[in-house]
C-alpha cells in the first residue's frame, strides 16, 4: 500500500487505485502523470493524494533509480584528468635549470683561467652556480595557477558560483556547447498560471479567476494548487461554493451562487456538448500549457492556462552565451510541444525532446565525439548521469543531491543567467593563468644567462647572487599582483 505523499519504494505494476505521481526525478516532465490500475511506477517518484497498491517488478540494484546511480559512477570514473601547465613546464625546466648551473661552474671552473685568474675563475664559478640557482627558484612558476585560481574561485563565490576543483574552472573556459535541461532549469519547475483567456462577452478575467479558484478549493487535482496561489497572489475573492465533487479524470463542479458551474479539461468540455473555439488550440499550443476551463451548463465562460514558467534571466542567459560563441542545446523528458514552446521564449540552438536519463547522456558523448567541450546544466536525479559524463557538470543549487554531487560547478538561487559569467570568469583566469607563466618564465630566460656569467667576456655583466635573490622575489610578487587583478576586472 502506498499512501498519499510518499516516495514510490521500488519499481512496480498499479493493481488497485488512483493518483497523481510525479515523476520529475526521473523524466523532468512537471506535472504529476494520472496512474491508474496497469500503470507502471518508477522508484524515487512522489505519490499524490491518492492512495495506491501496487506490485514490485524490480527491485534494488535492478531499479531505475539504482541504474541511474550506476550510471553517474561509469560516467565519473570514464572522466581523464586534467594536466596542469605547470606542471609540464616544472618538470622539464627544472631538470634544465640543475644542468645550466653545473655547466656554469663547470665552464668557469675548467676554461675561466683565460680570462681572468685562476682564484678569481674559482670565485666565478661558485657565484655563477648560486645565482643560476636563485633566480631559477621556480616560486613563480609555482604561483603561477594557483593565485590565479584561488583569485578566480574566490570572485566567482561572490557571484553565487560554486566552483568544486581547479579542473573544472580551467575546462569550462574551453566549453563550446552546453546542453541545458528544461525543467527547474531554464524554467521555473513547477506549473503555474501563465495566461487567462475570456471566451464569453462580459465575462472579465478575474470572474474567470475566482470562480474556478472557488471551485478548486476543494479539489485534490495537482495543478489546483498552482491556481489558488495565483488567485491569492492577485488578491481575487473566494466565492462560497456548494455541493462540489470531483468527476474522475475529467474535472470538478459545484454551485456558487445557485448556478451550477463545471471546470475541467478539453475532454470534459467536448463529453458535455461544448465548442472549442480555434483560438483556444492555438493559445494552448504556443504556451504549450495544460488548460483548465471554467464553464456553466450552456457554454465556456473562460480558461486559465497553467505551465511550467520560463525564468525571467533564461532568454538573457542563452542570448549571452551566443555572444560567446558557445551553443545550446535544450534536453527535456518533456513532449516535443512543451520543449518548442520553451525553445521559442529562450532562443535556444538545438531542441531534443523525451529524453530519459541514458538519452541525456547519450546526447553529451555525441556532441563530445564531434569535439565540442561540453557543459551540462540540470537539477534533477534524470540529469546525474549527463552531468557526469559532461566536461563540466554546473547543477542549480536548488537541484537533487545526486545531480550537485555529480556537477563541478553549482548556480546558487538556480539563477541559468551565471552560467555565462562563469565561463567567462573561467576564461579570464585561465588567460591571467597564462600571462603568470609567461612573465615567470620571461624572467628566468632573461635572468639565468645573466646568472651564469654568459654576458661577462663581453660586457663584464654578471649577476649577484643578491640581486638574483631579489629578481627572483620579484618575479612571485609580479605574478601574485597579476592574480589578483582579477578582483578588478569587470566580468
Amino acid at each position: 500500500m502506498l499512501r498519499p505523499g510518499e516516495r514510490v519504494p521500488v519499481d512496480g505494476v498499479i493493481s488497485e487505485g488512483e493518483s497523481a505521481i510525479d515523476e520529475s526525478m526521473i523524466t523532468g516532465e512537471p506535472m504529476p502523470v494520472m496512474k491508474k490500475v496497469g500503470d507502471s511506477v518508477v522508484a524515487g517518484t512522489l505519490n499524490g493524494k491518492g492512495a495506491l497498491t501496487f506490485r514490485a517488478i524490480r527491485v534494488g540494484q535492478a531499479t531505475m533509480l539504482a541504474s541511474i546511480i550506476r550510471m553517474v559512477k561509469e560516467a565519473q570514473a570514464s572522466r581523464a584528468p586534467i594536466q596542469e601547465l605547470a606542471d609540464k613546464i616544472s618538470g622539464i625546466f627544472v631538470p634544465v635549470v640543475l644542468t645550466i648551473a653545473i655547466l656554469s661552474f663547470a665552464i668557469w671552473l675548467g676554461a675561466g683561467f683565460w680570462l681572468i685568474p685562476l682564484s678569481q675563475a674559482v670565485s666565478m664559478a661558485i657565484l655563477s652556480l648560486v645565482s643560476v640557482l636563485v633566480i631559477a627558484c621556480p616560486c613563480a612558476l609555482g604561483l603561477a595557477t594557483p593565485t590565479a585560481i584561488i583569485t578566480g574561485v574566490g570572485r566567482g563565490a561572490n557571484f553565487g558560483i560554486l566552483i568544486k576543483n581547479a579542473g573544472a574552472l580551467q575546462k569550462l573556459a574551453e566549453v563550446n556547447a552546453v546542453v541545458v535541461d528544461k525543467t527547474g532549469t531554464l524554467t521555473q519547475g513547477k506549473p503555474s498560471v501563465v495566461e487567462i483567456l475570456t471566451m464569453k462577452d462580459g465575462v472579465t478575467k478575474e470572474e474567470v479567476l475566482s470562480c474556478a479558484a472557488s471551485l478548486e478549493q476543494k479539489s485534490e487535482h495537482p495543478l489546483a494548487e498552482s491556481i489558488l496561489t495565483y488567485a491569492q497572489q492577485n488578491n481575487i475573492a473566494f466565492l462560497p461554493a456548494e455541493n462540489v465533487s470531483a468527476i474522475e479524470g475529467r474535472g470538478i463542479e459545484g454551485l456558487i451562487s445557485g448556478k451550477k458551474y463545471f471546470a475541467g479539461s478539453l475532454r470534459f468540455a467536448v463529453e458535455r456538448g461544448m465548442r472549442i473555439a480555434p483560438e483556444l488550440g492555438e493559445q494552448v499550443e504556443y504556451f504549450a500549457a495544460t488548460p483548465i476551463l471554467l464553464m456553466d451548463e450552456n457554454e465556456i465562460l473562460g480558461c486559465i492556462l497553467v505551465a511550467d514558467e520560463v525564468k525571467p534571466t533564461a532568454f538573457d542567459a542563452v542570448c549571452k552565451l551566443h555572444e560567446l560563441k558557445v551553443m545550446v542545446a535544450m534536453a527535456t523528458g518533456d513532449d516535443s510541444h512543451a520543449a518548442q514552446a520553451i525553445a521559442r521564449k529562450t532562443g535556444v540552438d538545438e531542441v531534443h525532446a523525451r529524453l530519459l536519463p541514458a538519452d541525456k547522456q547519450k546526447l553529451v558523448s555525441n556532441l563530445q565525439r564531434k569535439g565540442m567541450v561540453v557543459a551540462m546544466a540540470g537539477d534533477g536525479i534524470n540529469d546525474a548521469p549527463a552531468l557526469a559524463r559532461a566536461d563540466v557538470g554546473v547543477a542549480m543549487d536548488h537541484g537533487a543531491d545526486i545531480a550537485i554531487e555529480s556537477a563541478d560547478i553549482t548556480l546558487l538561487k538556480g539563477d541559468i543567467g551565471k552560467l555565462e559569467k562563469a565561463i567567462r570568469l573561467s576564461r579570464i583566469t585561465m588567460r591571467i593563468v597564462r600571462q603568470n607563466l609567461f612573465w615567470a618564465f620571461a624572467y628566468n630566460v632573461i635572468g639565468i644567462p645573466l646568472a651564469a656569467g654568459f654576458f661577462y667576456p663581453f660586457f663584464g655583466w654578471h649577476l649577484n647572487p643578491a640581486f638574483a635573490g631579489a629578481a627572483m622575489a620579484l618575479s612571485s610578487v609580479t605574478v601574485v599582483l597579476n592574480s589578483l587583478r582579477l578582483k578588478a576586472i569587470r566580468v
